[in-house]
């Protein structure tokens, strides 16, 4: 099968990219004396799991429990669930997914939720392995860096059926910083606490052996950071303008990483000499971020949204202008709920069609 001949619209992986993204990325971290376990809320796709943890990483995280089962179901282990589990039925679930994972970890933020935790592991005879989440400035979920930090973590080791692991801090305030000195500035402040936690807990005798955070946008600022041990970077991947757009160490723009990942749409009308509509519309892009004239892989033409379905490009070239059937592609501004729009992904080397993937964790919202 041919790129052209793809139902649109769809999403499409390039894969010379992406493999030259995963292999940077691993490069970046063995370099930096870390390790990577990336975050599949990115993609949500087993098969991108099971490439990275080929190309070096540790495991994958996942933002829900949803996401970890479906990772488990197509062999993907290594998995830590970041977001808190915390309802009586999530917790038999994840109870009954630890049995079959043992390695899973899951973090926490609260003492009765740690209570929860260890009263189901204890009924269902498994040892779940946790991480303290700290809130080091995002004001999503963790407890407060310090003291109540090493209050919840000594409320852990003292039930038999939890492992404390140690620490998690996703700064996601700091991540899309414009301007690379100014994010190190923003991303050392909110990191600041982490590390004098992990401090603590060493002085202390609390077992610390992972401390994870970071992005895709600190993925060359918190690497300096001694008492950080893993990347949780997701998007670097596939990429994404919103990501692109925040500049790197010495460029305007974040290019350590390549764009691999396009939405393919097929010109189905041409009404005017300057306008023309694609089959693209609201239900084939997130909608959370900008549309910026370079998401358009397609000189002389702008994009706009015209309804669920449809797209509309304003020609501003008309010596370039689009013809009736014409494939035209674009770069998401935002991959992570683009990813989560389709059910697959078109892996394309050149003009081929290489696999398919399943994105399997799709509409996992629990």
């Amino acid at each position: 099968m041919t790129r052209d001949e793809i139902p649109t619209p769809a999403l499409l992986l390039d894969m010379d990219r992406f493999e030259r993204n995963l292999e940077r990325m691993a490069k970046h971290v063995r370099a930096a004396g870390k390790q990577l376990r990336p975050h599949a809320k990115t993609h949500r796709c087993p098969e991108i799991a099971r490439r990275q943890i080929a190309a070096g990483a540790l495991g994958v995280a996942c933002a829900k429990l949803g996401e970890a089962e479906v990772m488990t179901r197509f062999g993907i282990h290594g998995l830590l669930i970041t977001t808190e589990v915390v309802t009586p039925s999530a917790i038999r679930r994840l109870t009954r997914l630890v049995a079959e994972a043992p390695d899973t970890m899951v973090v926490v933020d609260n003492a009765e939720n740690v209570d929860a935790l260890a009263r189901a592991a204890v009924e269902d005879r498994v040892t779940l392995n946790v991480m303290i989440d700290v809130d080091v400035g995002n004001r999503r979920t963790g407890v407060q860096p310090g003291e109540a930090a090493l209050a919840l973590a000594r409320a852990v080791v003292h039930r038999g059926a939890l492992r404390l692991r140690g620490l998690q801090g996703y700064a996601g305030h700091c991540a899309h910083v414009t301007g690379w000195e100014q994010r190190r500035e923003a991303s050392r402040a909110a990191m600041a606490p982490l590390m004098q936690t992990r401090a603590r807990f060493e002085a202390e005798g609390l077992p610390v052996e992972i401390v994870a955070g970071g992005s895709t946008g600190t993925h060359d600022i918190d690497v300096e950071l001694a008492g950080l041990t893993e990347l949780q970077s997701g998007s670097y991947c596939v990429m994404d303008l919103d990501y692109r757009r925040i500049g790197g160490r010495a460029d305007d723009a974040l290019t350590e990483f390549e764009m691999a990942l396009t939405v393919a749409t097929t010109v189905v009308s041409v009404p005017t000499a300057d306008r023309a509509m694609v089959d693209g519309g609201l239900k084939a892009f997130s909608t959370d971020k900008p549309f910026p004239p370079e998401a358009v892989e397609c000189p002389g033409v702008t994009y706009g949204f015209a309804g669920d379905e449809h797209g509309r490009l304003t020609i501003t070239d008309p010596a370039r202008a689009p013809r009736l059937g014409d494939r035209i592609e674009f770069f998401p501004p935002h991959c992570d709920p683009t990813f989560n729009l389709y059910d697959r992904v078109w892996c394309v080397r050149g003009p081929r069609v290489e696999q398919v993937w399943d994105v399997a964790a799709r509409g996992r919202s629990d």
